[in-house]
């Protein structure tokens, strides 16, 4: 029976797909066999990068065990990891640690070589520490295809045949030229026209069939009411999971349409990382980036999408391994002068539209083709911060901060939530007031849109301003994991932030839906006493209690006035210094409402 293909299902995270590679380095050079394979598994979860959460086994564990687990602080020793892996009593332990490498090798980090495990370049560029996570999935799902010689999960001779990213990135083309001749507004396809058809394109020559699909199924739902409209959907998809099953079977046809809807959700989060797509249409519709017209149409003409044909696995894995292959069409000089006059008239419309003086760049003309491509990451980096510039001056007017208001009381009813979450922070601390850079640390598109959340080893939105400097962290986590996950690792990013700009007292602005208690614990000692030696400025606030914020600046903008940064900054001291009062951190927390509106009182607007 036939099947959809998939990216992963069972690691959703980018960023945790990292940590998978960094405990498997443990193991670079060893043989994959039965003893390693479940030595990952054990290693993973030893360092923490795989867990069991309050499943049903967790129960099982030992109180000391479960105490072991639970305490963030404590290294576990890889005989204490065995024996909490052990309690599974798996009939095949070492397929969990296959099923942890299938991943890593299906993204082209890592492939098995004379039995050995091998990091590819590609995989050792992810292990760095400046890695750019646009380009790590850009050069992965470049190659990406099936079949491919390293897996059996499909076979050419069964009608797969393509490389499912390009392949995307020819449907939307060809959607959006059918609907341009048809003089309807070319806009990329919805996220359910995604999930339907883009898992189930699984052979390159079908993409113009389905691009007629889609257009056809768009005409059937013209002028129809919305309940009409869904129940033409709901009995379209029926017809077409029959007819790619190749079963009248219902419940193999609800099961894949369950799965389409989550490979389709998946394939957009992982495909917008390498700003290839966007997101536009209020978040419906998934079309090519216009910034990268010039890559997207010469990778089109480049690649149709067919799988590529390889003698031997051997070639294959050679292939994935080699972080230079294929040569990307538009890696000339020609090519790169183009991208680079496109990016030099973007910038000049930002420097126009927030007044800002031009800057003098280098005569793009005299440069070789290395040194252009340099020039074009300096470009996009330099667009970035005009970008950024643009967003703070937008989140001056009253009617930006209203919505932001708005779209945090409403967080939960957004699916990337803990994205958007991020992105709000960023904008409404811009709104608060005059500050010199906010700098959020998540991955953009060229769009200047987060595609994921910021990395683990770095502040989620670091601030300067004037007199102070300060980090702002926000999480979607609201249970005891809230304190595994952002108890230790605040602390740690505030320390480090505070020691590379020493010459200004450093907060750190932390941001949830709620507190859970043992986080306000962990943030109290640090307050209160010390963390590596010395106090710490820590203001936990609830998102509602941030909302009361950007709502007293609202009355102020009203009012004609201004919010300086050393009245928040004066707001920040109070809430700490209440602190040394009281005894209890649940009691410190209650009240910072109180000391946010004696302190409003005191702005005298």
């Amino acid at each position: 029976m036939k099947k959809p293909w998939s990216i992963t299902t069972t690691v959703r995270n980018p960023e945790r797909l990292r940590n998978f590679l960094i405990v498997l380095k443990q193991l670079e050079n060893c043989k994959w066999n039965l003893e390693n394979q479940r030595k990952y598994q054990i290693l993973l979860i030893k360092d923490r990068v795989y867990g069991y959460g309050k499943s049903q086994f967790y129960n099982s564990l030992s109180q000391e065990q479960i105490d072991l687990v639970d305490d963030q602080t404590k290294e576990i020793s890889f005989e204490q990891t065995e024996e909490i892996f052990n309690v599974k009593n798996y009939k095949d332990p070492a397929m969990r640690g296959r099923q942890s490498m299938n991943p890593l090798k299906k993204f082209g980090f890592v492939v098995i070589k004379d039995k050995n495990i091998c990091i590819t370049s590609l995989g050792k560029l992810f292990l760095r520490d400046d890695f750019d996570l646009g380009e790590i999935f850009f050069r992965s799902f470049m190659k990406w295809q099936v079949p491919n010689l390293d897996s059996n999960d499909y076979k050419l001779k069964d009608g797969y045949d393509i490389k499912p990213f390009i392949g995307v990135l020819h449907l939307i083309q060809k959607v959006n030229e059918k609907s341009e001749k048809l003089e309807e507004k070319a806009k990329g396809i919805s996220k359910e026209e995604f999930s339907l058809f883009c898992p189930t394109l699984v052979n390159y020559k079908d993409i113009d069939s389905y691009a007629e699909k889609i257009i056809a199924l768009r005409g059937n739902l013209k002028g129809k009411t919305k309940q009409e409209q869904r129940v033409i959907l709901d009995r379209y998809k029926k017809v077409f999971a029959k007819e790619f099953l190749g079963t009248s079977n219902i419940i193999e046809i609800q099961k894949l349409l369950k799965n389409l809807k989550d490979y389709g959700d998946n394939a957009i989060r992982y495909f917008r990382l390498t700003r290839y797509v966007y997101i536009r249409g209020g978040g419906f519709y998934i079309d090519l980036e216009p910034r990268r017209s010039i890559e997207i149409r010469n990778l089109i003409r480049f690649d149709n999408a067919q799988s590529k044909t390889f003698s031997s696995k051997e070639d294959y894995l050679d292939y994935i391994s080699d972080i230079s292959e294929p040569k990307l069409p538009w890696e000339n000089k020609e090519k790169l002068t183009e991208i680079s006059m496109k990016l030099l008239e973007d910038i000049k419309l930002y420097e126009k539209e927030i007044a800002v003086t031009q800057k003098t760049f280098l005569d793009y003309k005299k440069l070789s083709e290395d040194e252009l491509k340099s020039f074009i990451d300096d470009l996009r980096n330099y667009r970035r911060k005009l970008q950024d510039k643009q967003n703070h001056q937008k989140s001056q007017e009253i009617e930006q901060i209203k919505k932001y208001i708005e779209e945090l009381e409403n967080i939960f009813n957004f699916d990337d939530r803990s994205i958007l979450l991020e992105k709000l922070l960023s904008l409404g601390l811009n709104a608060l007031n005059d500050a010199l850079r906010i700098k959020p640390n998540y991955p953009v598109g060229d769009d200047n849109e987060p595609t994921f959340t910021a990395p683990a080893n770095t502040p989620d939105i670091e601030c300067f301003y004037k007199n102070y400097n300060a980090i702002c962290e926000v999480t979607m986590l609201t249970g005891r994991n809230q304190w595994y996950n952002e108890g230790q690792p605040v602390m740690r990013h505030l320390r480090n932030f505070e020691n590379k700009y020493q010459d200004k007292k450093a907060y750190c602005l932390f941001v949830a839906p709620k507190l859970h208690r043992d986080t306000i614990n962990t943030f109290w000692i640090a307050i209160k006493y010390e963390y590596e030696g010395q106090k710490q400025k820590i203001i936990p606030l609830s998102i509602k209690v941030f909302v009361e914020l950007l709502k007293i600046l609202v009355e102020i903008k009203k009012n004609g006035k201004f919010l300086s940064h050393d009245e928040l900054f004066n707001l920040y001291d109070k809430i700490l210094e209440t602190s040394k009062n009281l005894s209890d951190p649940n009691e410190w927390i209650k009240n910072i409402p109180n000391t946010i509106t004696s302190w409003r009182r005191s702005l005298y607007f």
